[in-house]
């Protein structure tokens, strides 16, 4: 990027500022940087975070200053950034989320130093209805741990009739994600997927636990399932984390998880362009059809039975 103060993205001009400022001071990562770096992933990014309300994880004094974790979309956000007004959990108030709906409002949220966006698992017109599944994965010690989890879980959700996709949380851990209609509300999608991850420790009861209290889990990894629920966030696909070299939440092929050597290290802010343009986007299948709970439901009933 040039040293200019506005950049065209799309059909709109944004005004930038600052770009030389160093985010990441380890990886001397520039928010120039990382404007660009969004600005060559909008086209696969945006179709994820379209209509969700998000919740801005910004660091305006870059990782060395203090961290803004900032729900409310701020008044001087211009006219043409979109924005959704939802309740709050407890359906007193109400709260304005930024909504990201084209690559310059992607842009726009670089330039405030929002590293990472983290966006609702349900769309601003029907918030109480999810349109995907999340199961955390955050190995207490070791990569290898997740890849096995989140293998498992895709065998059991493939069992079910459902077509589980994968992402590295560009920490130390994998989300499988699935592709929903929107029938079912919150509640009834963590139920299905907490009797999913009893299943699982049923069958791994040397692995796996749903057990919350880290004292009590033993070594086994937790099959998180706990962001199943309403104003709940998880950072979207090709979001930048707040990590010292800019790792990113990388959507991944079932097949990469097979190979021991893969790394969620590997995939930052500088690596994924070149990943994008070798190999295109590992979830370019995403689009088939969301997958309805109702006949999961009646095959998990028969396996618990």
């Amino acid at each position: 990027m040039s040293a200019g103060q506005r950049v065209r993205v799309g059909r709109r001009t944004v005004e930038v500022s600052r770009l030389d400022k160093v985010l990441f001071p380890e990886a001397g990562i520039t928010k120039g940087e990382l404007i660009d770096y969004y600005r060559s992933v909008a086209q696969l990014m945006v179709p994820h975070l379209r209509g969700r309300p998000l919740a801005l994880e910004r660091f305006p004094d870059g990782l060395g200053g203090d961290k803004v974790f900032q729900q409310h979309m701020p008044d001087y956000f211009p006219e043409w950034i979109d924005a959704a007004s939802v309740p709050k959990v407890s359906g007193r108030d109400r709260v304005r989320h930024a909504v990201v709906n084209s690559a310059a409002a992607l842009v726009y949220l670089a330039n405030q130093a929002c590293i990472t966006p983290h966006a609702w698992l349900a769309r601003a017109d029907r918030p109480q209805h999810p349109d995907q599944l999340i199961f955390d994965l955050d190995p207490p010690d070791g990569f290898a741990a997740a890849r096995h989890a989140a293998l498992a879980v895709r065998d059991l959700l493939t069992e079910l009739g459902l077509r589980p996709f994968v992402k590295t949380t560009g920490s130390k851990g994998l989300h499988v994600h699935v592709r929903l209609d929107r029938k079912a509300a919150f509640d009834e999608v963590r139920e299905f997927a907490t009797d999913v991850a009893r299943v699982l420790v049923a069958r791994y009861p040397d692995r796996y636990t749903t057990e919350q209290r880290k004292n009590q889990r033993g070594g086994r990894l937790y099959l998180d399932v706990m962001r199943n629920a309403y104003a709940q966030t998880a950072v979207a696909p090709y979001s930048v984390r707040a990590r010292d070299t800019a790792t990113v939440a990388t959507p991944l092929a079932w097949t990469e998880l097979e190979d021991d050597r893969l790394t969620p290290g590997q995939f930052t802010l500088r690596t994924l362009p070149e990943r994008i343009e070798q190999h295109g986007d590992a979830w370019q299948d995403t689009s088939h059809r969301p997958k309805s709970l109702t006949p999961a439901r009646k095959r998990l009933t028969r396996l618990t039975l």
